[in-house]
C-alpha cells in the first residue's frame, strides 16, 4: 500500500494526490499540518530530514524529490503563499511560537527565507521574483494552449497536473481572473481540470476550511501588492 505523508495547502501534495486519483491507485494519508510544526517532529525528519511535505512511501521505499516543474515553481509559490497569507496566519500566535516554529526549520537557507518572508512581507527581495515567475508561468500556458488543447499535447498529461496546483493557488487567492494580461486559453484550461473528477478530492477535500478561507480572505487583501508588482513589469 502507498502512503502519503502531505498537507491540504501543499501545491505538491496536490499534484501527487491527483495522479494518484487519474491512475485509480489506493493509498493511505498521513496529515501532516505543517502550520503546527508537525513536519519537524523526531518522527518525520526522520523520513524526511528536510522537514518538507510531501513524501511518498512505496513498500519501504521513500520518494522525497518532487518533479523538475516543482524545482522551478515550488520556491516562489512558496514565497508568495507564506507572504500573502501564511505570515497573516502566523502572526495570530504569541511572537515566541512564530520564532520557534521558524527555528525549527532544518534547512539554514530555507528558514532564513521563511524569516525574511516573515518579517519583510511585501519588502522582501522575493517577492517581486515570485509574482514574476507566476506571471511567466500564465504567459507560457497560454502560448502552450495556441496550437493544443492540453499543455503537451491533445490529451493529459503530467504536465497539466504538474502546473495545477500552482494554478489553483492563485485562484484560491481570489488572484487568478484578476491577472493580467486575460489569459483566456489558461482560464479555459483550468476550467476543465476542475470539472476532472480527480480536481476535489486532490486538491481541495485536505484543505481545512479555516486556511481556504484564510486564503480567500489574504489573498483578497494581498492583492493590491501583487497588481503593483505586474504593473510595473
Amino acid at each position: 500500500m502507498l502512503e502519503l505523508y502531505h498537507h491540504g495547502s501543499s501545491v505538491c501534495a496536490a499534484k501527487v494526490r491527483m495522479v494518484l486519483s487519474e491512475k485509480d491507485m489506493e493509498w493511505t494519508g498521513h496529515y501532516i499540518d505543517i502550520l503546527k510544526g508537525e513536519q519537524f517532529t523526531p518522527e518525520y525528519l526522520a523520513l524526511n530530514p528536510k522537514g518538507v511535505v510531501p513524501i511518498l512511501i512505496d513498500d519501504g521505499t521513500i520518494i522525497r524529490e518532487s518533479t523538475v516543474i516543482c524545482e522551478y515553481i515550488h520556491p516562489m509559490c512558496a514565497t508568495l503563499t507564506f507572504t500573502c497569507s501564511h505570515r497573516v496566519t502566523m502572526n495570530r500566535l504569541p511572537s515566541d511560537e512564530v520564532d520557534t516554529l521558524i527555528a525549527k526549520t532544518p534547512d539554514a537557507g530555507l528558514r532564513k527565507r521563511k524569516r525574511e518572508w516573515f518579517d519583510l512581507g511585501f519588502e522582501g527581495p522575493e517577492f517581486i521574483k515570485a509574482v514574476q515567475v507566476f506571471e511567466k508561468m500564465l504567459a507560457d500556458m497560454e502560448t502552450a494552449l495556441v496550437d493544443h488543447k492540453w499543455l503537451a499535447g491533445n490529451s493529459l498529461s503530467l504536465a497539466d497536473i504538474g502546473v495545477l496546483p500552482y494554478v489553483n493557488r492563485l485562484a484560491m487567492f481570489t488572484m487568478l481572473e484578476k491577472w493580467p494580461p486575460a489569459r483566456p486559453r489558461a482560464l479555459d484550461w483550468f476550467e476543465r481540470m476542475k470539472a476532472r473528477s480527480s480536481f476535489e478530492p486532490a486538491v481541495n477535500e485536505y484543505l481545512p476550511e479555516s486556511l481556504a478561507n484564510d486564503f480567500r480572505t489574504n489573498g483578497a487583501k494581498s492583492w493590491p501588492e501583487v497588481e503593483k508588482v505586474l504593473k510595473s513589469l
